[in-house]
This record gives structure tokens, C-alpha cells and sequence, in this order.
């Protein structure tokens, strides 16, 4: 075995969400677990699945988002899976809210640093709804998300649930009430408790994950 280092962890797991690892050491990803992710961007967080030979997909709006995964699908997988229609198959550009995978497609859905991009309440709960449908019963929503949670005072409401962040940005903010609201509306589970990141007091990011139960459809 080699010896590990920072320069070989880092060409193994890539410039993955560090939360999103924590889910990797707590287990949650057997082998042939089937994996979204939901703006994907340049596939970042999907190093180390690749590298690993796990079914991974992922969607984004971006086409050269998209073209930049694919890319690096191309240089990870195995040359037998890599032909173009195995890979146009499973990276697409599509919008969250839309999504044309079938139900119960995946074992594990990832939406890391994408909710918080919503337009209106409207938007995220179509977002959170076709996340939900394409996830198969026993599986997990992995999510990061900005939040209101311990910078109320300091974010500026400007409709709705959009407000001005300090960081200068204007972002969809979820709270705790909203998001616990969610884990009722569609029957989750959390896998761990809400855990929030103040990050120098300009913005919140908030990691929740939860569980669809073994029944599968939301509550009615």
C-alpha cells in the first residue's frame, strides 16, 4: 500500500465537499450505490466516485458544466465505460425541477451549494420535489444549503424568502422551521442533526440530510 499523502488524498478524492466525504466515512455509500448529482458543475464532489466505479450521474444547466464532467468521467472510468452514450446517458443538461430520470432512479442524491439559487419558494419546492421523486425508497438526500440559521440579524429581506447576505450576494433562504416543514410534508427521516456553518458572520451553510422511508411517496 502507498504511503498516504496530501498530494495523493487530494488526486483520490478530488475537491470534494468535505461534508459530503463525512458521509463516505459514516458508511452511507456501500458499493454500486447509485448516485446523483444535482448541479453538478465540473463534477467536482464526483471524484471519488468515479475513481471508485460507482453509477454516477449528473445534471446541470450549464452545457460546459456538463462537457467539464464528462471530461472528467473520461479520464477517470474504466475505457469500457466511457463510450458517448453511456456518458450523454448519464450527465445531462437539464434544470433540477425537471428532471428526466426516471423515479426511484438512485440510491443517493447530492445537491450541494445548489439550493440556495432558487428563485422563489416556488422553485425550491419543485427543486426538492423532483430530487425526492428520483430517489428510491431507504435512500438519502445529501444537501448544503444557505440558510438563515444564526445570521437573522444580519441578512436583509427583500421578497419572499430571498434576502441580501453580507457577503453581497442575494440568495433563497431556508430556515430551520422550513426545512423541518419538508421532513414532515414528504415523511423524512434526518440521518444527523441540522448542522450549521457561520462563516464569518457573512453567510450561513447548512447541511441536511434525511432519509426517504422504505414506503417511499410523500405524506399526503
Amino acid at each position: 500500500m502507498s504511503r498516504l499523502t496530501p498530494a495523493n488524498l487530494v488526486d483520490e478524492l478530488g475537491p470534494v465537499d468535505i461534508y459530503l466525504f463525512d458521509q463516505v466515512l459514516k458508511g452511507r455509500f456501500p458499493p454500486g450505490t447509485r448516485v446523483l448529482d444535482a448541479g453538478c458543475g465540473g463534477g467536482r464532489n464526483l471524484v471519488f466516485f468515479l475513481r471508485n466505479g460507482y453509477p454516477v450521474a449528473g445534471v446541470d444547466r450549464s452545457s460546459g458544466a456538463v462537457s467539464a464532467t464528462k471530461q472528467r468521467a473520461r479520464e477517470l472510468l474504466p475505457a469500457s465505460m466511457v463510450e458517448s452514450t453511456f456518458l450523454d446517458d448519464a450527465f445531462r443538461v437539464e434544470a433540477v425541477e425537471d428532471l428526466s430520470f426516471p423515479d426511484a432512479s438512485f440510491d443517493v442524491v447530492i445537491a450541494s451549494a445548489l439550493l440556495h439559487f432558487a428563485r422563489d419558494e416556488a422553485h425550491f419546492r419543485g427543486m426538492i420535489a423532483e430530487l425526492w421523486r428520483v430517489l428510491a425508497p431507504r435512500g438519502f438526500l445529501f444537501t448544503r444549503l444557505a440558510t438563515t440559521i444564526g445570521i437573522e440579524d444580519r441578512v436583509e429581506r427583500i421578497e419572499g424568502r430571498r434576502f441580501h447576505l453580507p457577503d453581497g450576494t442575494d440568495r433563497f433562504l431556508a430556515d430551520q422551521k422550513m426545512l423541518e416543514g419538508f421532513e414532515a410534508e414528504l415523511g423524512a427521516r434526518p440521518l444527523e442533526p441540522l448542522k450549521t456553518v457561520n462563516v464569518a458572520h457573512l453567510r450561513a451553510m447548512t447541511t441536511w440530510v434525511v432519509e426517504k422511508s422504505a414506503a417511499g411517496g410523500q405524506r399526503g
